[in-house]
């Protein structure tokens, strides 16, 4: 979604209020977001925060 807007990490990192490397890892999935960061997120896309982020279980299903 950020890709799509034309938003660099950088830019999107100051947006937040995170670095860089915090963004590239979220997207990764390496790092899951705090409920605050999440939420800000949601609203810098205006969304809601279940459209971008969601639990999976053990077969990577969506619950």
């Amino acid at each position: 979604m950020r890709e799509e807007k034309g938003i660099s990490q950088t830019e999107f990192g100051k947006l937040c209020g995170v670095s860089r490397q915090t963004v590239s890892s979220i997207e990764r999935g390496d790092y899951h977001p705090s409920i605050v960061l999440a939420i800000k997120i949601a609203h810098i896309f205006d969304k809601q925060v279940e459209e971008l982020f969601w639990l999976e279980d053990e077969e990577n299903e969506k619950l």
